[in-house]
């Protein structure tokens, strides 16, 4: 087994230990303590344990380290979404869907029975066929769909082949019993 090359000093043992203390991001600080515990000589697989890093990450932590002491470990993820509209695209979007229904822009194709109320799936349709986007996720739609003011509601579970007046004898003939 080769001998371990990564050793810290006192000052970046002492360094990365302020800098753990005071970082605030919980990613950068599993990666000071991976790197402090690996400089300080405790073995891989108490490191992994401790932190639950994998081996891969610990050894680029180290050479990232290596490299720049002062930011190697920082996370430069910017995070955010990727946006697809803009926020005149989305508020174009929201003033449509206030003043029409589904059933006004597509008529029968309406994803629901009376097109009263807006799906994702009919936000899908409009999406695609205003601006030609498509998101991967449902969850994108329904994001949308919240940002242009509405609220999910679960629909009730009415079978479209159902008879009204069937269900109004049914409840009848209950009533009577």
């Amino acid at each position: 087994m080769a001998k371990r090359k990564f050793k810290l000093t006192e000052v970046e043992r002492k360094d990365l230990q302020k800098a753990y203390q005071g970082c605030k991001d919980a990613a950068t600080r599993t990666r000071y303590q991976a790197v402090r515990l690996y400089g300080e000589g405790y073995a891989e697989q108490e490191i992994e344990q401790i932190t639950g890093c994998s081996r891969t990450s610990l050894m680029e932590w180290c050479r990232a380290y290596r490299e720049d002491h002062s930011q190697g470990l920082v996370d430069h993820r910017t995070g955010g979404n990727s946006a697809k509209l803009s926020k005149l695209q989305i508020e174009e979007l929201q003033q449509k869907l206030h003043q029409y229904t589904p059933k006004e822009l597509f008529g029968a194709s309406a994803n629901t029975a009376d097109g009263q109320f807006w799906t994702v799936e009919d936000l899908t349709h409009v999406v695609r066929e205003q601006y030609g986007i498509e998101y991967k996720s449902r969850t994108s739609y329904t994001s949308l769909l919240s940002l242009c003011g509405f609220s999910y509601q679960k629909t009730e579970k009415i079978f479209k082949s159902r008879s009204q007046t069937k269900v109004a004898d049914f409840e009848e003939q209950l009533e009577k019993n």
